[in-house]
């Protein structure tokens, strides 16, 4: 099984966000375990939640009374700093706008977004359960999370694990609206069964009216300047670490920035042409492009097996606009594109940073191994694959076969995403993955 990992999560609640650290699932002495930073000793077991990053990476730095103390890779989470402490857009949990979400009509977002959610809820729950379960005369189903379990068994929760298909066509439709139904007749109770399990004190280190509002804590970044413990600061103090692994601080600032309200708001365009926008980062920068499906195969916008990317949304549009023949002019829906004013803005799970793969694995090689699993891998070589496939980069699939370091890597990332990366697993994989980047870039042509 994963050796143990440590991610840094967002809740928020009743508006205001705390944060705090969860370690999943992980095998030791023959037993699978899980907590988050809490204590789960006397009557009531609890999450300690904090105020911002800092507050956060300061209590780790300064205690060891909690469940998180004996964690395999503890002595080097309690020596990060804020920013390494602060969760990436994937591990924030909105509970006050679950409502909201199945309110509206499903999308893949919706779906994942309710998804990590009610899976959020659930760990928390397994860890904050306290019912007994060693006595014989006990029913053996009590739990102290009567909501959260009986929200877990509907079938309809089960069918977001399957993804925006599930609730395609009119079975489909009929199953968001029974969805709908279940939140609204049991998501009060299980955030109020919840919420008794949260410290919002930080273990006695915060007040209640020091945590920020949901609207806040969005734009609310940590100063790597006040935290006179961090070896290294980031080079750019106007963004948190943006990462795809655990409590492992690579930055991407060459990341092409937009605003997520702005991103949720094309997303219905974009996902109703069918031909979505994607940003791709190499080293000679960041770019975005086009693609779609043809009869399952990816067609970006080019021609003759070269992508065309441009540094910004607006001159990417500006290009749509133009009348220059490429490979997505013959696509049904492509007059849509040239006529819209709807800016291309790429939806996290379409950007793909081929420079932060290689980084960490870099860093995993040189020490940080425990702190990054193999999912760092998955959504960057579904890009690579794409773009494979259209440059005809037969060099790519070589590196990816199945019998190959890389490979194997990939696939492990695809089945067990979870297992953390080793020393001498990431020095094995660094130099195929660059040589695998070298051979995309040279199908990536930037345009002016």
């Amino acid at each position: 099984m994963a050796r143990p990992s440590i991610v840094p999560i967002a809740l928020t609640l009743d508006d205001r966000t705390g944060y705090t650290l969860w370690a999943p699932p992980w095998e030791e002495d023959g037993e699978e375990w899980q907590a988050f930073l809490g204590n789960s000793e006397g009557e009531t077991a609890v999450v300690h939640l904090f105020p911002t990053p800092d507050a956060l990476a300061a209590f780790c730095r300064t205690s060891t009374d909690h469940d998180l103390a004996d964690h395999p890779v503890w002595p080097v989470v309690a020596g990060l700093g804020a920013a390494d402490v602060t969760p990436d857009d994937d591990h924030r949990y909105d509970l006050d706008g679950v409502y909201d979400v199945v309110a509206d009509n499903p999308d893949r977002w919706a779906v994942d977004e309710l998804a990590a959610t009610f899976e959020i809820a659930g760990r928390i729950a397994e860890c904050c359960d306290t019912a007994p379960d060693d006595d014989e005369d006990e029913d053996e189903d009590e739990t102290a999370f009567e909501s959260v379990a009986e929200l877990m068994a509907k079938p309809e929760v089960a069918l977001l694990s399957l993804g925006i298909d599930a609730f395609v066509g009119r079975a489909g439709e009929e199953a968001w609206i029974r969805l709908g139904g279940a939140v609204d007749e049991l998501w009060e109770d299980v955030v109020e069964e919840l919420d008794e399990h949260l410290d919002w004190t930080g273990a006695g280190t915060a007040d209640p009216d020091d945590y920020p509002s949901a609207a806040e804590s969005e734009v609310a970044v940590p100063d790597e300047d006040d935290d006179e413990d961090d070896a290294e600061p980031a080079e750019d103090d106007d963004e948190p670490a943006a990462t795809a692994a655990p409590t492992s601080a690579i930055s991407s600032p060459s990341r092409i920035a937009a605003d997520p309200v702005a991103v949720a708001a094309a997303a219905g365009f974009w996902e109703g042409v069918g031909i979505l926008p994607v940003e791709v980062v190499v080293p000679e920068g960041a770019g975005l492009t086009l693609r779609c499906y043809v009869e399952d195969e990816s067609r970006f916008l080019g021609a003759d097996g070269e992508v065309f990317l441009f540094a910004s949304p607006a001159e990417l549009a500006a290009f749509a606009h133009g009348d220059e023949d490429h490979d997505l002019t013959e696509i049904a829906s492509w007059p849509e594109v040239a006529d819209t004013d709807t800016l291309p803005l790429p939806v996290d799970q379409d950007r793909y940073d081929l420079v932060e793969v290689g980084e960490v694995l870099a860093e995993v090689a040189d020490g940080a191994a425990g702190l990054v699993d193999h999912s760092v891998l998955v959504q960057p070589v579904e890009g690579v694959r794409d773009l494979a496939e259209y440059a005809g980069l037969t060099r790519v699939d070589e590196l990816l076969a199945a019998s190959t370091p890389l490979g194997q890597a990939v696939a492990r990332a695809e089945r067990e995403p979870g297992a953390a990366l080793r020393a001498e697993d990431a020095a094995v994989l660094t130099g195929p993955w660059d040589e695998l980047v070298r051979e995309v870039s040279t199908a990536l042509v930037f345009r002016d």
